[in-house]
């Protein structure tokens, strides 16, 4: 029998079908929904909804709960400043919550250079200013992003992300002088091809990009997830990042990490380009920044963000009061608590499963991960690595049911992805794998055992 998960009602229950007829009614259609219901209450890893069910969240609000649902540091902080004031725009009249956030990132970002930080709403948001920032600095208008990329809903980073539906698809024109790069998919790399041979042919063929697509001289930034997210949880090699890096420092070109989802203990680093040795020169970040109060920013070189005069940036919420002071909070518990250590351990539990899975599903390709960004890939055929959308979907809708909270991701739709809260325990998130594991069975039927 579970012990955190319970499921009184099947999904949707009573008084989620009442919200769901709201929903439909008043509610754009073009927003998605992962589980057909509707939470009442949440706390660390666990989730209660309207009808009484019970999840072991491993979603994390797409990765926006490092530490956790309702964490009470973070609740007491919010609290404490509701009870002072809650907002004056920082462009307005400033307040010091701003400020020690900002010096706390400078202070916790790679490299000894002087940074500055610039704080929005947004990961959109982040990625809007830090191409802004870039064009200023360098005089140049070309962006350079890369194939499977994922940088937001807004023009420009739609325009920069690589998946056309539900994304793009009808939403055009799209904004100019964005290219799209290749980035290393070592699963799906030549058959034949040895890993290391194929990160050398892949910084080749950035290489080549380079004078086939776009003139370097054009280029004001190149902008890269160290770990794609929505593409499917790719982890490149050191190689190709670092050599990505260089030609950008050969050419004058501004290299930012796009470290959105990748942030604040997600890998097991503040910054998840520490694994690969590479000192960005502006990192965006949002998401687990703010445990889940919409907050995001940009870290910078110093002379790259003073690039823009006064007045140049901003907007009337950027940089909230309550969002300064939960990612305060949340910085102090990723300290307190080591969830950078904590990422590790979790990701080696969770891959010790993926493995042995990997055994028993004929179904699943391909394992993956860094730290506690876990992925596992589902196809139809091992030998053709044909994707399985179908299955996919319907192992999500399995575990929603069975009370786990998990997505998919990837250009096919065909990865169970994995962004759980930090905080879970081992308990927890045992049980929530044994819970995708059944799922996973009842979704292949029982005919893809190898």
């Amino acid at each position: 029998m579970n012990r955190y998960t319970q499921i009184i009602h099947p999904i949707p229950g009573p008084k989620a079908k009442e919200l769901l007829d709201k929903r439909n009614r008043y509610v754009a259609r073009g927003v998605s929904n992962s589980a057909l219901t509707f939470v009442a209450q949440a706390e660390g890893a666990l989730i209660t909804d309207v009808d009484g069910n019970r999840f072991i969240d491993f979603a994390g609000a797409i990765g926006t709960l490092n530490v956790g649902h309702c964490h009470p540091k973070v609740k007491e902080t919010l609290h404490d400043q509701i009870d002072r004031y809650i907002h004056t725009g920082f462009n307005v009249i400033m307040y010091e919550p701003y400020i020690a956030l900002a010096e706390k990132l400078c202070q916790l970002a790679p490299g000894e250079h002087e940074k500055k930080v610039l704080l929005l709403n947004s990961g959109a948001e982040a990625v809007e200013n830090a191409v802004k920032l870039a064009r200023k600095y360098t005089g140049r208008q070309g962006v350079v992003s890369f194939t499977r990329g994922f940088h937001g809903r807004t023009l420009m980073t739609m325009t920069m992300t690589s998946k056309v539906k539900p994304y793009k698809f009808g939403f055009g024109p799209f904004a100019p002088e964005v290219y799209k790069a290749p980035y290393p998919y070592p699963y799906r790399r030549p058959d034949g091809m040895s890993e290391a041979d194929y990160e050398e042919w892949m910084l080749a063929s950035f290489e080549q990009f380079l004078v086939a697509d776009v003139a370097p001289e054009t280029i004001a930034c190149v902008v890269m997830e160290p770990v794609q997210g929505e593409g499917g949880f790719i982890v490149p090699g050191k190689r190709f990042v670092q050599g990505v890096y260089k030609l950008c420092q050969k050419y004058g070109i501004v290299f930012v990490a796009d470290e959105i989802q990748t942030g604040f203990g997600r890998t097991g680093r503040y910054f998840a380009m520490d694994h690969f040795e590479v000192v960005p020169d502006l990192i965006t970040v949002s998401k687990s920044l703010a445990a889940g109060l919409p907050l995001s920013g940009v870290i910078g070189r110093k002379e790259i963000m003073d690039a823009a005069e006064p007045g140049e940036l901003g907007g009337t919420y950027s940089g909230s009061p309550l969002g300064c002071q939960a990612a305060l909070a949340v910085l102090e518990i990723i300290e307190q608590e080591k969830l950078n250590q904590r990422a590790e351990e979790i990701g080696a539990q969770v891959l010790e499963r993926f493995k042995a899975w990997q055994e028993r599903f004929e179904c699943i390709g391909d394992v993956r991960g860094l730290g506690a960004m876990c992925a596992i890939e589902l196809v139809k055929d091992r030998k053709t690595k044909e994707p399985d959308k179908a299955l996919t979907a319907q192992i999500v809708a399995e575990a929603n049911q069975r009370g786990v909270l998990t997505l998919s991701a990837g250009l096919y739709s065909n990865v169970l992805r994995l962004l759980m809260p930090l905080v879970i325990t081992d308990n927890q998130l045992q049980e929530g794998l044994t819970i995708l594991e059944e799922s996973i069975a009842a979704a292949v039927g029982g005919k893809q055992y190898v």
